[in-house]
């Protein structure tokens, strides 16, 4: 197994909000840092609703893993972080659209978080290389 460990950052996808890295490669994964819906050109949250800023927090997924050499087809597992949990089936179809593949990702998701920035969801992901 290997020891290396290679840090992944695009501008396509919000700065890093703290001490983290926005994904990190190793051992033949990406490790996505869980993303708000923040529209990396105005740094503010893509919209009022989860199913937008759900939305936004994919294609910042999206952008991060195709800067890593990998992309969205290849997530193997997510987990979506909501502040309500009445807004799953809202943020679940905005999901839906962007994994269409015949084996989609395993997912956690589960309500009543606090997210930063007064965000509605955060979703993380690991995929592979």
């Amino acid at each position: 197994m290997s020891e290396k460990m290679e840090g992944v950052a695009t501008s396509e996808a919000p700065a890093a909000l703290g001490a983290y890295s926005q994904a990190v490669k190793a051992n033949g994964f990406v490790f996505v840092s869980g993303q708000l819906g923040i529209d990396p050109s105005t740094g503010e949250l893509a919209g009022e609703t989860a199913g937008e800023q759900a939305a936004q927090a994919l294609k910042n997924i999206k952008c991060i893993l195709d800067a890593a050499g990998t992309g969205i087809e290849h997530v193997v597992r997510a987990t979506i972080y909501l502040k309500n949990v009445e807004d799953f089936k809202e943020v679940d179809a905005r999901y839906a659209e962007v994994f269409i593949g015949s084996v989609k990702p395993a997912r956690v998701a589960f309500g009543g978080n606090d997210i930063p920035k007064g965000a509605l969801v955060e979703i993380d992901a690991i995929a592979a290389l």
